[in-house]
Order: structure tokens, then C-alpha cells, then sequence
């Protein structure tokens, strides 16, 4: 127990005397740091140039640490920037299809200018709002309708050729009625050959020809027109092309595109004059008011009372 008690006074004063030496140690360094002269400066110096390169394993991982936190920052503002640029790029798509859009539209509203129709024919042009969305009917929606002075069986068309007829009409929307509606059935004329036929609808992007007078004097390929009989559309308005059907029938591929209806026109058609009094055609009717003039003596009466005059005389 002797000896142990010997070897632990040994540990006591060591470590004390270690602790003072490094507290002296330390402060030595913090008074040569802190002394302002020429002499120390150069003292310092050269001791920095001897420790700090030597240091360099030391200062490595502390190095890699700050590496790695200015590439996770870099990282970051990498992620920063590709979600930016994914927002833009998804903007710069919807700014796209805008424009697609605008394009469309603009191109379909200068092919509405551009068709030529009969001078004394005005129009109204309208938007699509939706169609029926049956397959047993085939129409549109307008927005215009009798505050824009549209009436029932006004023809409509779209850029390039007849679309249908307007077949309902109320004070802020119009239904248009698609030839291809089961109900349709318009007068057409088949050029160059003059042939007369209706265009009967059957829910189908291609209605036959009904009722042709020759079949033999057509060929697809044809031009078909509006014809005009019956007062029902003006004469000479675009309806399409004879095609040869897959069931061996001629059809008419129209020209109106029914995939897109965006802008329609409605024309004002105005009705033909009927001729309901024998005679009319020759002479029109007097307005009313306006009294008839008294019909004289034929002529033939006029002659015979002056042959009688005549005759008196000389007897």
C-alpha cells in the first residue's frame, strides 16, 4: 500500500506542473500575437511559414468539409434554377398552344373574308358554344340569335362552304342544323353537268345524293352547289365535291370542316317573291291605297259606235 501511495503523489505534481507549463505556453503565445513590433511581426511570420504548410493533412478534412458545403450550395441553386426554368418552359407551352390557337382562328377569320358570295347577301358571324353531342342529331350552338335579327332557315357556313341551316332561334343563342342531320334535305345543283339532286344527311361526314336525275352524267370529283329551288338557300353557295362512296353510292365529300367549327356565318337570306295571281308576273300588283285606274271601252267597241256614227250621217 506504501508504494502505491508513492506512485500516485508521483501523478499529482506531473500533471500539475504539466497544466501550468501549457497554461504558460499558451500565454506566451497570446503575448507574442499581441505585441506590436517590427521584431515579433517577423518572429510570427517565420513561424507561420514553418507550421501552417506543415499543417496542410491537418486542414484537409476541414477543406473537403467546406468543398462540400459550397457544392451542396451550388447543388441547390442548380435545382433552384431547373425548377425555374421547368416553370418557364411549361408557360412558354401554354403561350404556345395560345398562339397556335390565335393562329387558327385568325387564318379561318381571313378565309371568311375572302370568300365571295353574292354582293346583295349580308351575314352575321358567330362563335361555336357546343354542339348536341348525339349521334341521332347533328347540330351547333350560336351565340347570336334575334337581337343579332337572325331568323329561322337562314343558311350558315363556315369559311369555305355550307355548314347547315339555322333551326332554332332564340334571343341570345341560335341551334344550327348540320347537313349531315338525318333531317336534312337541301336542293343542290352538280356542275359542270346542271344535274338537280337533294342532299339527304345521314349522320355520316359524307350525306349521299338523292334523287339524281342522270347518274351517268356524273363524276366524282364534280362540283356541288346550292341550287336555289324552293326558296330554301341562295343559289350558288359551296357545298362540296361528288365522291364515290364505299357502298358504290355518290356521296359529297362537303367542304365546310366539320372537325373545326369555331366561326360560323349566318347569311341573311332574304325570300324570293312568290307569284300567287295569274298575271302577276307580267304586271305587278298595285300597292295598296293606291286606286286602280277604270278600264276603257275595248277597242273594238271604240270602232263599231263610229261606223254607226257614220252611217246615221249619211242617211
Amino acid at each position: 500500500m506504501a508504494r502505491e501511495r508513492q506512485q500516485t503523489d508521483y501523478v499529482g505534481p506531473i500533471r500539475r506542473l504539466l497544466i501550468g507549463l501549457l497554461v504558460f505556453v499558451l500565454f506566451a503565445i497570446f503575448l507574442v500575437w499581441r505585441i506590436d513590433s517590427p521584431r515579433v511581426e517577423r518572429f510570427r511570420a517565420m513561424v507561420i511559414d514553418r507550421v501552417v504548410p506543415s499543417f496542410d493533412w491537418a486542414m484537409a478534412p476541414v477543406t473537403g468539409l467546406v468543398n462540400l458545403m459550397q457544392d451542396f450550395e451550388s447543388y441547390q441553386r442548380l435545382a433552384e434554377q431547373n425548377a425555374d426554368l421547368r416553370r418557364e418552359l411549361q408557360q412558354m407551352k401554354a403561350w404556345r398552344e395560345a398562339a397556335l390557337q390565335l393562329e387558327q382562328e385568325n387564318a379561318k377569320l381571313r378565309d371568311l373574308n375572302q370568300v365571295r358570295l353574292d354582293p346583295q347577301l349580308t351575314w352575321v358571324t358567330g362563335v361555336v358554344l357546343a354542339d348536341s353531342g348525339s349521334p341521332f342529331r347533328q347540330s351547333v350552338l350560336l351565340n347570336v340569335g334575334s337581337r343579332d335579327g337572325i331568323l329561322d332557315g337562314w343558311p350558315v357556313m363556315d369559311g369555305i362552304g355550307l355548314v347547315g341551316r339555322v333551326s332554332g332561334v332564340g334571343r341570345d343563342t341560335s341551334r344550327v342544323m348540320l347537313l349531315t342531320d338525318t333531317s336534312s334535305r337541301i336542293p343542290v345543283t352538280i356542275q359542270p353537268s346542271g344535274q338537280r339532286a337533294l342532299l339527304g344527311g345521314d349522320n355520316t361526314i359524307n350525306p349521299p345524293l338523292l334523287f339524281l336525275e342522270n347518274d351517268d352524267v356524273v363524276r366524282p370529283g364534280d362540283r356541288v352547289v346550292s341550287s336555289g329551288d324552293g326558296g330554301v338557300f341562295p343559289a350558288d353557295i359551296l357545298v362540296g365535291q361528288v365522291a364515290l362512296g364505299t357502298d358504290r353510292r355518290l356521296r359529297v365529300r362537303l367542304a365546310a370542316d366539320y372537325e373545326r367549327l369555331e366561326f360560323l356565318r349566318v347569311m341573311r337570306s332574304q325570300p324570293a317573291e312568290r307569284i300567287t295571281e295569274t298575271g302577276a308576273l307580267i304586271a305587278p300588283l298595285a300597292p295598296p291605297g293606291v286606286d286602280e285606274p277604270e278600264a276603257g271601252p275595248a277597242p273594238e267597241a271604240d270602232a263599231a259606235d263610229d261606223l254607226a256614227r257614220t252611217e246615221g250621217a249619211d242617211g
